[in-house]
């Protein structure tokens, strides 16, 4: 009996350069996070970023982003406003620092943080005597956040502003690159990512410096010393240099992984479009996505279950979009700025799957899944 293969949704893709990377790591004995393949990796990510940013590469973008915090002097009895609508890898690292998460909502244009909330929350807290330390704005799915415009809010109350970059890394704004528009970004290179490590990060910062502090961080700390001597809490955070051997190799593949996940979405845009009960999440003039998720957005709860509900029975993997953490019941007591807009996208929206390595007759079998849902 013939067994239809399962589709995931955004499953590694390996290029076939990973593997001599990684085999030079092991006959060259550089098993320790560090060694040639970081230095590596960390160089092809600053010459792709391409904006003479410094680059560490870490265990992954969690570690990332609470290193941000940490290079920004995040400490506890701090608030930082962070976006609403994203994974709680976004948020947790607020409370590793023991400072206090304050969440914004999104805008219905790209689905990321709304400029104007973001406005009303920083009075809010300013009037209260709680001007927050920083703020964490994400590119969801791929798709750029309105960067000039939160920048311009940050700018006015001086405020710096860490971009999680951790599922846009291949998009631009406006020609740069997403990573480099803020005070410090991050990336994540997690398993389902546009390109993987298997597990890990990077932090972009702007000078040298702020990238010697956050490898020393990353690296438990160590004084300068004969001896151990410690003089700061550090952390083990820091990228292996066989993980960074993989690393390597992915990026010689970047730009077709890129091309691929465009590809899908024009795909599932072409076939779904047709549809008044499917919205797909379009590009606002200067932005590019590497649309690392093809999401659509449907007009009802029910129909955006019958939809994941007949993919799962054929065996194919989708997923509601995020639920907000102002939702969320760990960060129910946080303070939240809202307008309605990420709970009705978390009610009524669903992650297609995106892999790179998607067949065509992996796209038509998940399209003739959807376009078959009753009522549609």
């Amino acid at each position: 009996m013939l067994t239809k293969t399962k589709i995931y949704l955004s499953s590694p893709h390996m290029g076939g350069a990973e593997l001599d990377f990684v085999n030079d790591a092991f006959s060259t004995n550089w098993i320790a996070p560090l060694g040639p393949n970081v230095d590596g990796f960390e160089e092809d990510l600053k010459y792709y970023l391409g904006d003479e940013r410094h680059v560490a590469a870490l265990s992954s973008g969690t570690a990332s982003i609470h290193l941000a915090l940490q290079l920004l002097d995040v400490s506890a009895g701090d608030e930082v406003l962070c976006q609403s609508f994203t994974f709680s890898a976004s948020a947790n690292p607020i409370i590793y620092q023991g400072a206090t998460p304050i969440f914004i909502d999104s805008e219905a244009e790209t689905w990321n943080m709304c400029p104007e909330l973001l406005e009303i929350a920083i009075k809010d807290r300013i009037e209260k005597n709680k001007k927050p330390k920083a703020i964490i704005a994400v590119h969801l799915y791929g798709m750029p956040y309105k960067a000039n415009e939160i920048n311009e809010v940050a700018k006015r109350y001086e405020i710096p502003v860490i971009e999680d970059s951790a599922e846009a890394l291949g998009s631009t704004y406006f020609g740069k690159a997403c990573g480099t528009l803020a005070d410090i970004g991050i990336l994540s290179f997690n398993g389902n990512k546009i390109i993987t490590t298997s597990g890990g990060g990077a932090l972009i910062v702007k000078t040298k410096a702020m990238k010697d502090k956050a490898v020393f961080l990353s690296t438990q700390a160590r004084d300068h010393a004969p001896h151990y001597e410690h003089s700061f809490v550090g952390f083990n955070y820091r990228m292996s240099n066989v993980l960074a051997g993989i690393g390597r190799g992915q990026m010689q593949v970047i730009d077709d992984r890129v091309q691929a996940r465009r590809k899908n979405f024009n795909f599932y845009k072409s076939n779904l479009d047709k549809f008044d009960s499917i919205e797909l999440l379009q590009e606002p003039k200067g932005f590019c996505s590497n649309r690392w998720i093809t999401c659509i957005k449907t007009d009802s709860y029910a129909k955006r279950e019958a939809i994941r509900l007949a993919l799962q029975n054929d065996d194919i993997e989708s997923r509601p979009l995020w639920k907000p953490m102002h939702m969320q019941p760990v960060f129910k007591e946080c303070l939240h700025f809202t307008n309605g807009i990420s709970e009705d996208l978390f009610e009524k929206g669903l992650c297609l799957p995106s892999g790179s390595n998607l067949s065509e007759d992996d796209l038509n079998r998940i399209v003739e899944i959807i376009i078959e849902t009753p009522n549609l």
